[in-house]
């Protein structure tokens, strides 16, 4: 890509679903899109638009006045990480956003892994491992940890490891039912302990094969 997209194919871009990549707007924009390698057509009926890898990153690039991340309460679809200040409810209109972001997931591995894979994380997964992690864990219906750092519950963080991220729970049984979940996911975990705090984490990757 050799010129940055028009204003018009920006605001389809930013307004994709933030787990699936699937796009709405007029076909002669979508189309444009897809000549530009931003997104593709996919091949089944209904034959919908989805992002490309390059399009999450025109998407996820630096946001410029018309673009502001916004909390998951205001702004998309955001899985459960752990200590946010404020996390939503866990009432039935969660539940169903949960599943459904899943199953969200699950179609765009089908679409976007080269052999149709559903058992093992796609690229969207590997560049957002907190968030990815974080899905499968809370579709599974692990509890995420509060704002109070003494609350039970997952925290999924970031490492400085490439493609791995650490979960902590305090509760050791737990911890192991996060990692028997990530490893059903497609992720390949290991139970480590914080030689200073001594606490016990898991330390998780995107399985590739």
């Amino acid at each position: 890509m050799t010129r940055p997209p028009t204003a018009a194919q920006r605001r389809l871009i930013e307004a994709a679903d933030p787990v699936t990549g699937r796009l709405k707007g007029p076909e002669a924009q979508l189309a444009a899109l897809v000549k530009r390698g931003l997104a593709f057509r996919h091949a089944r009926p209904p034959h919908d638009h989805f992002l490309t890898p390059a399009g999450h990153r025109v998407r996820e690039a630096e946001p410029g006045p018309e673009r502001v991340e916004q909390p998951a309460a205001t702004g998309g679809f955001a899985a459960r990480v752990g200590g946010e200040e404020a996390a939503p409810g866990d009432g039935p209109a969660r539940l169903r956003e949960v599943r459904g972001a899943w199953q969200g997931m699950l179609e765009l591995r089908r679409m976007t892994n080269p052999d149709g894979a559903t058992d093992r994380p796609c690229g969207w997964e590997r560049s957002h491992l907190v968030r990815a992690a974080a899905l499968a864990l809370e579709a599974a219906g692990h509890r995420a940890a509060g704002a109070d750092p003494g609350d039970g519950g997952y925290r999924v963080r970031a490492t400085p490891q490439p493609e791995a991220v650490a979960v902590y729970e305090p509760d050791g049984e737990a911890l192991r039912a996060c990692a028997a979940t990530l490893e059903e996911a497609g992720w390949q975990a290991g139970e480590y302990t914080e030689p200073r705090t001594r606490a016990r984490y898991l330390l998780a990757s995107p399985r590739r094969v």
